[in-house]
């Protein structure tokens, strides 16, 4: 779900201006699932440009008070989100923990790194969803570990269907500042693709894993 239309279309104008988003429907990337792709996001990106990692810092905390008030903790998910949710963290100056997609094999063997009490609120910050599976075993681990975590925050979202049936099955409200529509809407009003490019382009999200550009 988008918190806002304007800044979806602003968040989506910033990432193609930085190409954080990169759209190649003439020459596609291989995923590592090994889907073929006419987009690219590294939303990692936005850290080298001050003013950008700014904007989307105060608007993922903007969401977050919006929607949850102040909660007791932010969560990233490593390691996209790690940089950006301590932003927020500190941003809103409230305590910042990440969680790793599994348990360390050596030392204290943490899959959650920092201070986490039992019932404490916490919202998820995570930087790009496609499916939401490693956001969602975040969720999992923080909820074991007896957090009531009230949802998540994206930077972006491919939109994927599955990803959507994800996050209703695992009972998790996620927002996105921008998502693959609007992205596309930004794309083709500032001439970064064609309207041909943009149907292959819009093509491509309904189904991405069997996808051919021909």
């Amino acid at each position: 779900m988008i918190h806002h239309k304007k800044t979806a279309k602003k968040t989506a104008e910033l990432l193609l201006q930085i190409k954080a988003i990169t759209l190649q429907p003439k020459e596609p990337f291989t995923w590592a699932s090994g889907w073929k792709s006419p987009i690219y996001c590294d939303n990692r990106t936005i850290l080298s440009y001050p003013a950008i990692r700014t904007y989307i810092r105060e608007e993922i905390a903007k969401t977050i008070e919006h929607k949850y008030g102040k909660p007791d903790i932010i969560a990233g998910v490593a390691t996209g989100a790690i940089a950006i949710g301590m932003l927020v963290a500190q941003y809103l100056n409230i305590p910042f923990i990440y969680v790793r997609p599994e348990a360390k094999k050596h030392g204290r063997k943490n899959q959650i790194e920092g201070h986490l009490d039992k019932g404490k609120s916490i919202v998820v910050i995570e930087d790009l969803i496609s499916t939401g599976n490693s956001g969602l075993k975040a969720v999992n681990a923080l909820r074991e570990s007896g957090a009531n975590v009230k949802g998540m925050v994206a930077i972006f979202s491919y939109g994927f269907k599955t990803a959507q049936e994800n996050f209703e099955y695992h009972n998790v409200e996620l927002t996105t500042l921008s998502d693959y529509e609007h992205m596309l809407e930004v794309a083709n009003e500032k001439q970064y693709i064609s309207d041909l490019e943009k149907t292959v382009l819009t093509a491509w999200r309904f189904s991405p894993s069997t996808w051919k550009n021909e």
